[in-house]
C-alpha cells in the first residue's frame, strides 16, 4: 500500500501540470524600484531594492552591494541629478511565486538608451529584492510607453532541479565551442527572447536566429552562478561568455515537457 502511494506521488511529480503564474508581484516590485531611483537617486534607490547577494557586472561579476556602496551618493533628480526611469514590457514568475524577472526599455532624462533586465527573488519576509540587474545599450525606440500592458511568459512545468539546469548549460557550452548557432537551436524555447546587439531585442524565431548570428560562429561559456525556483519550473543563470571578447551572459530557463529550455538570453 505504502509502495503504491509512493509510486503514485512520484508519477504525479514527474508529470506535474503547468500552471500560469501571474507576474504582477515582480511587475509591482520593478515599478517600486524605478520610483525609488527617481525619488532618491541611483545609488540609494538601487541599494534599497537589492538582495545581499545580488550580482552586477562592472565589468566582471561582483557583489552589487559592494559596487553601489562604493559609489558617491550623487544627486536625486529633484536636486538636479539624472532622471533614470524604466518600465517592464515582458515578465515571468515561477509557479511557486519565489523567482521571477522583468525586462523593458529604460530612459535617462527622457532619452531611451537601453533595455534593462532584472531577476527578482522573494525574500523570507515576503518582500521582493533583485538578485541581478543589468542592461544592453540598444534600440528601445519602438517599445510601448509605461502604461502599456505587460506580456507574460508562458508557464513551465514543475518538478525540475537546478542540477538539470547545470547539465543543460554544460551541454550548451560544449556545443557552442564548435557551433554557437546549433548550440542555441538545441537550447532555446520557441518563444525565447534574446538580446545583446545594438538592435531591437529579438522576440520571434526569425529575429532570434538573426540575433544569434551576430555573435559569431563559436563561443566559450562558463557558468558562475544562478538558482532554480522552489517549484522547479524556472531558473536563472549567469556566467562568462567569451565570444569576440570577454563578455557575460544572463539566462532564464523554463522547464517544459521536453526539459529545460532558455526563454530569455542576454549577452553583455
Amino acid at each position: 500500500m505504502r509502495r503504491s502511494s509512493l509510486l503514485a506521488a512520484a508519477i504525479m511529480a514527474v508529470s506535474a501540470p503547468a500552471f500560469a503564474a501571474d507576474p504582477a508581484p515582480v511587475v509591482a516590485a520593478e515599478h517600486a524600484f524605478a520610483k525609488s531611483v527617481g525619488d532618491r537617486g541611483v545609488r540609494d534607490g538601487f541599494l534599497a531594492h537589492m538582495a545581499d547577494d545580488a550580482v552586477v557586472f562592472s565589468p566582471d561579476a561582483m557583489n552589487a552591494k559592494t559596487f553601489f556602496t562604493g559609489r558617491p551618493p550623487g544627486k536625486a533628480p529633484k536636486d538636479g541629478g539624472t532622471l533614470l526611469t524604466w518600465w517592464p514590457t515582458f515578465a515571468g514568475l515561477a509557479a511557486s511565486g519565489d523567482l521571477g524577472f522583468t525586462t523593458g526599455p529604460a530612459e535617462a532624462d527622457g532619452k531611451r538608451f537601453t533595455h534593462y533586465f532584472t531577476v527578482w527573488k522573494r525574500q523570507a519576509d515576503g518582500g521582493w529584492k533583485w538578485v541581478y540587474d543589468g542592461g544592453v545599450q540598444n534600440d528601445a525606440s519602438h517599445d510601448p510607453g509605461p502604461g502599456a500592458p505587460v506580456s507574460s511568459l508562458s508557464p513551465g512545468q514543475g518538478g525540475g532541479s537546478f542540477a538539470e539546469v547545470e547539465a543543460a548549460e554544460t551541454a550548451l557550452a560544449k556545443a557552442a565551442l564548435t557551433d554557437q548557432a546549433a548550440a542555441y537551436r538545441a537550447a532555446l524555447a520557441p518563444d525565447a527572447h534574446v538580446q545583446g546587439s545594438p538592435g531591437v531585442p529579438a522576440a520571434s524565431p526569425d529575429a532570434v536566429k538573426a540575433e544569434i548570428a551576430t555573435r559569431g560562429p563559436t563561443a566559450a561559456f562558463a557558468r558562475l552562478g544562478g538558482e532554480a525556483s522552489q517549484a522547479g519550473d524556472l531558473a536563472w543563470t549567469y556566467g562568462i561568455a567569451a565570444i569576440d571578447a570577454s563578455k557575460h551572459y544572463v539566462r532564464i530557463w523554463r522547464r517544459g515537457p521536453d526539459g529545460w529550455r532558455i526563454v530569455y538570453d542576454q549577452v553583455l
